[in-house]
């Protein structure tokens, strides 16, 4: 996958932020640069301090070169107080590779390198991603090192499973750069959703009528990825309903259920929104269904010389049937897929459907402007709850989908 299609990385919400990267003697150590240039594309500054182990394999001058800033190593001229400034400057430091050497010294406390004493002397969030040999990872020793780093509050990105540079198979990869780049900026993010559990419905439905023939529409999925990784981010439990061709990779972290029809997508709904605190719903959902089961066979045309005709019948409105379930403390954002001829057209067809849907918000997409609706990395808004409405111009679905996290929020502490 193309950092370009990585989920907020096109985001304008973490400007300003800045973090410090630690890296460590590992052959991972260059796939940090990658790290390094997604969180500059978002205006996240970086700092860099690599140790002795690092620069076997990377050199101060490739990351300043990069535009890391300053980039610390042991050996060159330090400022008396290097050991104290990133914990003066930066809002969160990841030691990314960690070595099994590293992972020992953090532990113990020891402050025996530049890395290890700037680590003892940061008081923000700290986040360590380890790369080593799959023997190595499970040995008893850094096993027992890597949960005194979580019990301290370290939070720990477990190596990936595969091939490792000495040939052996097994856990003890770096762990995916989306990996790295989404916990960053959960660490960078308020934590204004801790403790509320939320479920959202994303992508299509698909109404198979035959044995590879569907009915339904181009949804990608990607407001509803947007938005249940800016729940994520700020802290909230997220459960994602996803339908057919949802192709977005999420974090670990979200547990992901993946359906075919509007009828699964309503029954799993119905399961996971009981226990929700928070209902969003993004799906762009089937309303229609073939009255009669589809054939297992691909239908032929010599079955059907001139033409034939197709049945259908409506599906559930999943929307509605929750609203109308809802307790009082449940909040639902709701999306509207509308064509309209201009902004004031989208936001009246925002507020006859929100009032008839129950939904808490609403948020309507114009799916026939420019670069905006299915499959469009931006969207064009008409927003409106019971007593507010706003129209928003075109913006990245990470913007809309923060902007639409902080509205809900409001509307759940009313």
């Amino acid at each position: 996958m193309s950092h370009n299609d990585y989920l907020f990385s096109d985001s304008r919400q973490f400007q300003g932020k800045r973090l410090h990267l630690g890296v460590t003697g590992s052959i991972a150590a260059y796939r940090t640069c990658d790290l390094l240039r997604l969180l500059q594309k978002i205006g996240v500054q970086v700092s860099v301090t690599l140790s002795q182990g690092a620069r076997q394999f990377v050199t101060p001058l490739l990351f300043e070169a990069l535009g890391a800033a300053p980039v610390y190593a042991d050996g060159s001229q330090l400022t008396p107080f290097a050991h104290l400034e990133p914990g003066e400057i930066a809002h969160a430091l990841l030691i990314a590779p960690a070595s099994a050497n590293s992972i020992s010294r953090l532990a113990q406390g020891a402050a025996s390198d530049l890395l290890a004493t700037q680590a003892l002397a940061f008081a923000g969030p700290l986040l360590i991603a380890p790369a080593m040999n799959p023997k190595m990872w499970h040995n008893q020793a850094v096993q027992a090192n890597i949960k005194l780093l979580r019990e301290r509050g370290w939070t720990v990105l477990e190596p990936g499973c595969g091939s490792t540079a000495c040939g052996d198979l097994g856990q003890g990869r770096l762990c995916e750069i989306s990996e790295l780049f989404w916990a960053v900026l959960r660490a960078l993010s308020p934590q204004d959703f801790a403790g509320r559990r939320v479920m959202l419905t994303l992508g299509p439905t698909r109404e198979f009528w035959d044995g590879v023939r569907f009915w339904s529409n181009p949804s990608s999925g990607r407001m509803g990825a947007d938005l249940a990784l800016s729940c994520w981010l700020r802290g909230a439990q997220v459960s994602a309903v996803c339908g057919s061709s949802v192709a977005f990779d999420l974090p670990s972290d979200i547990k992901r259920y993946s359906v075919t029809s509007a009828s699964e997508m309503y029954a799993r709904a119905c399961e996971l929104f009981a226990h929700a605190d928070m209902g969003i719903f993004t799906a762009a959902v089937s309303d229609f269904a073939p009255d009669a089961r589809p054939l297992p066979e691909k239908c032929k045309k010599a079955q059907f010389p001139e033409h034939f005709d197709l049945p259908f019948h409506k599906n559930t409105d999943i929307l509605l049937e929750l609203s109308q379930r809802k307790r009082p403390e449940q909040k639902i954002l709701a999306f509207a897929a509308e064509t309209a001829s201009d902004m004031d057209q989208l936001l009246a067809l925002a507020k006859e459907k929100r009032a008839r849907k129950g939904a808490d918000l609403l948020a309507a997409n114009c799916v026939n402007a420019q670069d905006s609706g299915f499959v469009s990395a931006t969207n064009t808004m008409a927003v409106v709850d019971a007593e507010r409405s706003e129209k928003w111009p075109s913006m990245s679905k990470a913007d809309v989908a923060w902007r639409l996290c902080t509205w809900l929020l409001q509307t759940a502490t009313c």
